[in-house]
């Protein structure tokens, strides 16, 4: 009887905070699982074709690149990860090499017409989702490799 009351009266502490948390630990939460996380332009070098992007071409992929808008997240089977990693009908992708946390994070965008496609590659996991943005889909960066 001990235990049963003991096990509700935890489980009922557990619902609260669960249910009640501050906006900090939820922020905290929310930025720790998501997908397409937003970048900060001093601790990002965005190349494209080995060539460093800097100054106001570099600001502006950031800024495009954070206010994109998430579509859809691919699902990598094992095994088929070079095929996301080099696809055979894309242009060069712009490279984006950062860090989150202690991790290094390397971003590959591939610009199509009606999307964006970003690899996220880190540790030896792989992700892959799909974006629009306008200003990455019609840049002149993105689709004549400069």
């Amino acid at each position: 009887m001990t235990w049963a009351v003991i096990s509700i009266i935890l489980l009922s502490i557990v619902k609260i905070l669960m249910t009640c948390l501050p906006t900090g630990p939820v922020e905290w939460l929310i930025r720790k699982f998501e997908i397409h996380s937003k970048l900060s332009e001093p601790n990002v070098s965005v190349t494209i074709d080995g060539k460093l992007l800097e100054g106001k071409d570099k600001i502006q992929v950031i800024h495009s690149f954070n206010e994109a808008t998430f579509l859809k997240q691919h699902y990598i089977f094992p095994g088929t990860e070079e095929l996301y990693l080099h696809p055979e009908n894309s242009e060069t992708p712009l490279v984006i090499d950062t860090k989150r946390g202690k991790k290094d994070v390397r971003l590959f965008v591939f610009s199509y017409n009606d999307r964006i496609d970003v690899v996220k590659q880190y540790k030896k996991k792989v992700v892959a989702y799909s974006l629009l943005s306008d200003h990455l889909q019609k840049s002149s960066l993105a689709v004549q490799g400069i």
